[in-house]
């Protein structure tokens, strides 16, 4: 069994988990609210930010400065304690980094090639900024760390298959602790594509609602340690698929998502019926809900309590698996409040399959909870998280 010995995480709900805990029960997130200056056309868009400074990167890292990697030094100051333990009882090339992101340093590069197309210009740039390996490489290098470090992204699962693939290399034998988990920056790229893809709000996202138009874009990091040492909350079980349909549409029957569910409970040895709730994808994309809601409608029914988190984080595209999951550990750990599905700007959508969506909070009933991430190209992860006795 794998468990999870410490949690850091920094989002538009809040800066540490406590505040992030205490802001989840309430329904209330500070940093989503309406921004300027993101979509080309001008146009003022709601996203989901983290406001107030961040840790500073020096300039032996300079190569790293971004504020992606900023997100993640915010998220690993919460945990350090425990990863210094770590360093010192199992060794720099014991400890395995698995990240996931969408972005990187996107936005550096951004604004890097705006400086050069204006002839101005651009003496911090450097490449290592933006690319995808980078979040993995600079934290094993902030930390000192000689073992396994990799990157993953696989759109919106990319933190939750860095989730899994710690696990893999902890039962493999390669690493005794893995810190797993990603971070992705408000980015122009990623807000205007989905904006010529007719899949952004400008307005609050509304998941499984009826007049629902979009996702909600926002920025965060979360990082886990993973151990085999027996700890409150264990990672229970993982699943995986690819539905190879289509590059941003998911498969019209769900097939690949109900596939990495049942994987998962597999993987758990639990049925259906002692999972306690399901922290949803639920992007508010007319797509994803309707066949999400398809897919929990035909393993579940409405017996499971189920609801969306991404009204209060945004969609945090490659940090959207660790953040849900952590949000799904935070749960389990302090007992909250399951979350309530906000359908105070829209009802609820009365076509979708009906599932066990919550129109108020309430206790949970079973300390399993099950977390999906479904991303482009039909990529697919569940993980099960679980309160050990």
């Amino acid at each position: 069994m794998i468990y999870i010995s410490a949690i850091g995480m920094i989002n538009a709900l809040g800066q540490s988990t406590e505040e992030i805990a205490s802001n989840l029960t309430q329904g209330t997130a500070p940093g989503m609210r309406k921004r300027e200056h993101w979509l080309q056309n001008q146009q003022d868009a709601v996203l989901g930010g983290v406001d107030g400074e961040l840790p500073a990167i020096p300039d032996s890292f300079a190569a790293h400065r971004s504020r992606n990697n900023q997100l993640l030094l915010a998220a690993l100051a919460q945990i350090q304690p425990v990863v210094d333990d770590a360093l010192l009882r199992f060794g720099a090339d014991r400890i395995a980094v698995v990240l996931g992101t969408s972005t990187s340093g996107l936005d550096e590069g951004d604004r890097h090639v705006s400086h050069i197309t204006n002839h101005e210009e651009s003496p911090s740039w450097q490449y290592p900024q933006q690319e995808l390996g980078d979040p993995s490489r600079f934290l094993a290098a902030w930390l000192g760390l000689n073992g396994p470090a990799f990157t993953l992204s696989t759109a919106c699962s990319s933190s939750a298959r860095a989730i899994i693939s710690g696990r893999r290399l902890i039962e493999a034998g390669l690493a005794d602790i893995a810190i797993v988990g990603g971070a992705d920056t408000l980015s122009r790229m990623p807000i205007n594509g989905f904006n010529s893809l007719e899949s952004l709000s400008t307005t609050l996202c509304q998941p499984f609602g009826r007049d629902r138009c979009g996702i909600t874009i926002g920025e965060g990091a979360a990082l886990m340690v993973l151990t085999r040492e027996p700890h409150p909350i264990a990672l229970l079980g993982v699943g995986e698929s690819s539905d190879a349909y289509h590059i941003s549409a998911p498969h019209p029957q769900g097939a690949g998502a109900l596939r990495a569910i049942e994987q998962a409970l597999q993987d758990a040895g639990l049925n259906p019926a002692e999972v306690g709730y399901i922290n949803l994808h639920g992007t508010a994309t007319l797509l994803n809900d309707q066949i999400e809601s398809k897919v929990v409608h035909d393993l579940f029914g409405e017996s499971v309590p189920c609801s969306s988190t991404k009204h209060l984080t945004g969609h945090t595209l490659g940090a959207a698996g660790i953040t849900e999951a952590a949000l799904s550990a935070l749960i389990l750990l302090y007992d909250l409040p399951l979350p309530a599905q906000d359908f105070s700007r829209s009802p609820a959508d009365p076509t979708l399959p009906p599932c066990g969506l919550l129109h108020a909070a309430e206790p949970l009933m079973r300390p399993v909870i099950l977390s999906n991430s479904f991303a482009f190209g039909g990529n697919n992860a569940s993980i099960l998280l679980g309160r050990m006795a």
